[in-house]
């Protein structure tokens, strides 16, 4: 099986419609990132399907919980994981991409220039040193830190009735356990990534 042919059947199981323009495009990031990966070390995944099943079809997973935003920020975005294929499939969403390793940043901001991301913006920063003009609707990430760390060090970025989004492995009850009252976890939705055997959840975090 293709990579490309490997990247259809995981979106199709997934249940979501994506052209094959997008789909192009999700491959070519696919490409960029391997190509990178052998200077910049950005994962540890070297494999073809490791890269379509592990972080392509893992990333579309929370395709369906960020549809209705305008705009997003991936904190701790690393190679660009969730942010970029969130935002090749969503080009009419704003994805506002944070990492502070430069050597990271570097390759998000060729991945923009060279895949045409007119939607992505890139920061090389802290999280913590990040003051929008605009706060976020929306803040995600994709083990970044602990539920407790990445809501207290991204509590700026977020707008009033905005939502965390944190994507973990297990169910995290010591995480949540730890969580101070003012956050309050809105919703759990348990992710199924095709050919993955490992457990995936998505939690929906907010003010209380």
């Amino acid at each position: 099986m293709s990579v490309a042919q490997r990247l259809a059947a995981g979106v199709a199981k997934l249940g979501l419609d994506l052209d094959e323009r997008t789909q192009e495009r999700l491959l070519a990031y696919g490409a960029l990132l391997t190509k990178w990966n052998k200077v910049y070390n950005l994962t540890a995944i070297r494999d073809e399907a490791g890269l379509i099943d592990l972080h392509l079809l893992d990333s579309l997973t929370m395709l369906p919980w960020v549809k209705d935003f305008s705009a997003i920020a991936d904190v701790g975005t690393g190679g660009g994981l969730p942010g970029i294929p969130l935002a090749i499939c969503r080009p009419g969403m704003a994805v506002t991409l944070v990492e502070t390793v430069g050597k990271k940043a570097s390759f998000l901001q060729q991945a923009k220039a060279e895949l045409g991301l007119e939607n992505v913006t890139v920061h090389n920063c802290r999280v913590e040193q990040l003051q929008p003009s605009l706060p976020f609707p929306a803040v995600i990430s994709r083990a970044f830190s602990s539920l407790r760390d990445f809501t207290a060090l991204t509590g700026q970025l977020l707008a009033p009735e905005g939502v965390w989004l944190a994507m973990k492995g297990v169910y995290p009850d010591d995480e949540l356990a730890a969580l101070p009252s003012s956050i309050e976890l809105r919703a759990v939705h348990r992710l199924e990534v095709p050919a993955v055997a490992a457990e995936r959840h998505l939690l929906i975090l907010s003010r209380n």
